[in-house]
């Protein structure tokens, strides 16, 4: 273990991150996932992957995760957690060869606190911001400036991210906000700790409405997007990725993996925009 009681991955050990979940895939002879039965071999590239946990983009990102094992012999051990709690760890020496970000400020901490490599970086997905209702049959809502968004809740609340530290939920509040609508609409938001909690409360109908990420929305069938909010209402939302200062050689090759053709099929497949490096 390293000074801060993180597991290390020196002499072949697999990191566990804190609190991530960490997972070694290896694809069997009839193309299935699972769990590699020796997470260790080949020394594991560790990736840090800040994803909001749907069923639907964790398989696409094990799916990209397995084609790569199987061209390169290479296994990668993949810790999925939100973009703060993975940086912090990468800070105080959690192992980690590559840290992919779902909010740009985290990166940008890692940057100046010298823990990936500046070079390395590049912005690799985005994403919309949208209106999810509950249910097939709910009614489209423009979102435009001084729509009565408040008016349609009534007595029901909004679910969102927690406005102040969850990507998803800042990026709604600054929506909002451009919109001129925060001040009627905010004694009615439900926060969640995150933006997966967040499309739950709508698919179980606890909340009529939510603000979550496009990528998010396409894997719950009992929620229907209602709207998409502007480009211009909120800062553009990416997903940058890099190098850590420690990475080992062969995570390099496993980066720019993800910038092939093969790659970006599965990202859009699951709501994401594929940008360029």
């Amino acid at each position: 273990r390293s000074a801060t009681g993180q597991p290390d991955v020196r002499h072949g050990r697999v990191a566990r991150l804190a609190t991530g979940g960490l997972v070694a895939c290896a694809p069997t002879p009839d193309g299935q996932v699972k769990p590699s039965a020796n997470p260790t071999a080949n020394g594991p590239v560790v990736l840090s992957w800040s994803v909001h946990g749907s069923p639907g983009v964790i398989a696409a990102y094990t799916r990209i995760a397995a084609d790569y094992t199987a061209k390169t012999g290479d296994t990668l051990a993949i810790s999925y957690e939100s973009s703060g709690k993975l940086a912090k760890q990468i800070q105080e020496g959690a192992p980690a060869d590559i840290f992919i970000s779902a909010a740009v400020d985290w990166m940008d901490k890692l940057a100046e606190s010298g823990d990936i490599q500046p070079d390395s970086r590049f912005d690799l997905l985005g994403n919309d911001l949208v209106l999810v209702a509950h249910g097939a049959d709910a009614a489209p809502v423009e979102l435009k400036p001084g729509v009565d968004l408040a008016g349609l809740l009534g007595d029901n609340r909004i679910a969102m991210g927690l406005v102040d530290s969850v990507p998803a939920g800042m990026y709604g509040k600054e929506a909002l906000t451009s919109l001129g609508i925060w001040d009627a609409v905010e004694p009615k938001v439900a926060q969640s700790d995150n933006v997966r909690a967040a499309l739950k409360l709508v698919a179980t109908g606890e909340a009529p409405y939510g603000i979550v990420y496009a990528s998010d929305a396409i894997s719950e069938k009992d929620v229907k997007v209602v709207g998409v909010f502007p480009a211009d209402s909120h800062k553009p939302i990416v997903y940058p990725a890099a190098l850590t200062k420690e990475a080992k050689p062969e995570a390099a090759a496993f980066l720019t993996s993800l910038t092939s053709p093969e790659a970006a099929t599965a990202f859009k497949a699951n709501g994401f925009d594929v940008l360029s490096k």
